[in-house]
């Protein structure tokens, strides 16, 4: 038999870098690829739908859901928790799926950590800081004491791109995506991920 074993694809970097538009694109290319929803506290945008882009809960709930062990990462991000279910990722990789996460830094080692061999970690980073601030005001989704604080965050997350086995700066979306593709396509073929019986 030689098929292919399932994969975790982490895609992390500072808001604004354009990680959702390569992952967006990713995901609508390749049929064998899909998101991995994460569940989270803070409110719904006016563009999002409960169970599709986020799992909404109370942190109430949340809380329960950590204090049960049932998060394969979590973590408090400008303000707010977000976490993946540690079932639904187990459930893919054994169905041979490929799940798509877009988390941060703490998230993206957490995952790592537990998944070693099934995870891709990705960094996606703007060229530089002026475009990262450009790109948060016109996307107009953010007050401007939250953009602050993301960009303030921003110079803390780039301090872990060497925990990141690729590291893609987005300059240029088209290129972005074909280095992204690229990778995806490699680490497809690892041996690592490969079932084969001769």
């Amino acid at each position: 038999m030689n098929k292919s074993k399932g994969m975790i694809i982490v895609i992390s970097g500072p808001s604004g870098a354009g990680k959702t538009t390569l992952s967006n694109r990713l995901v609508k290319e390749f049929d064998d690829i899909e998101f991995s929803v994460s569940s989270t506290t803070r409110n719904p945008r006016s563009n999002e739908t409960d169970k599709a882009e986020y799992d909404f809960i109370s942190i109430d709930e949340f809380k329960r859901m950590v204090a049960e062990n049932e998060f394969a990462e979590w973590a408090d991000v400008h303000g707010n928790y977000y976490g993946t279910k540690k079932q639904s990722l187990k459930n893919a990789l054994e169905n041979g799926k490929n799940i798509l996460l877009e988390v941060d830094v703490q998230g993206g080692l957490q995952i790592k950590g537990q998944f070693p061999y099934d995870t891709v970690m990705i960094f996606i980073a703007p060229p530089d800081h002026t475009e990262l601030q450009r790109r948060l005001v016109t996307r107009n989704t953010d007050s401007d004491e939250v953009i602050e604080k993301r960009l303030f965050n921003s110079l803390k997350e780039m301090l872990y791109i060497d925990n990141y086995e690729y590291f893609i700066v987005n300059d240029n979306v088209e290129r972005a995506y074909k280095i992204l593709k690229r990778i995806i396509k490699t680490e497809r073929y690892k041996s690592c991920r490969r079932v084969y019986k001769f």
